[in-house]
């Protein structure tokens, strides 16, 4: 297994896991708290969440405030573009994103720190995503960004996008207030 963390958002951080196939199919870890904790990925997750979803389904651009959600993904079945968001106040990548394209065939995974928006977008016919999470989801706290945002210029894969009616009425990233911005600490 290797960790390495993105260039363009050094606290984002892509786990390649090691895959064993053989004429019965194929096997790989999914999470060791260990091997994840000593490579910077909190070792305390309280919720794990699987959604479902068909090609060109675009879930996100997604973050709580109050009880911001740090989330380890993994693509169980499929192919997904997963994107990750900066969007605390004082970062020096504040408003920058990264994206990393993540399948069932690789079995990477990609931790999002708190105080990251997170969203993906489906790229094969369906595909099935699992996310451990560092906090409870709470729907007061819940608030997202518009996946469209034309500051951000995310790279969105492929055909037109299917969007909830919710994520489609998320503000654009300038048009936040402070207040709904998580702060940068370090």
């Amino acid at each position: 297994m290797h960790f390495y963390r993105t260039s363009a958002l050094p606290d984002i951080i892509v786990a390649e896991t090691d895959i064993h196939s053989d004429n019965r199919g194929r096997f790989f870890e999914l999470y060791r708290t260990d091997r994840y904790e000593s490579n910077g990925i909190p070792a305390s997750f309280v919720q794990e969440n699987v959604s479902i979803s068909g090609k060109n389904v675009l879930r996100g651009l997604h973050y709580q405030l109050g009880h911001p959600q740090g989330k380890l993904v993994t693509v169980v079945s499929g192919e997904i573009f997963d994107v990750a968001a900066d969007l605390r106040k004082g970062s020096p990548t504040f408003g920058v994103w990264t994206g990393i394209t993540l399948s069932s065939e690789t079995g990477h995974q990609l931790y999002i720190p708190e105080g990251f928006a997170h969203g993906f977008m489906v790229v094969s016919d369906e595909a099935v995503v699992h996310y451990k999470c560092t906090d409870y989801y709470s729907p007061l706290d819940e608030r997202g960004i518009l996946w469209s945002d034309p500051d951000l210029a995310i790279d969105w894969p492929g055909g037109t996008a299917i969007v909830s009616p919710r994520d489609a009425a998320f503000p654009a990233l300038r048009d936040i207030s402070g207040e709904d911005l998580p702060d940068f600490i370090r």
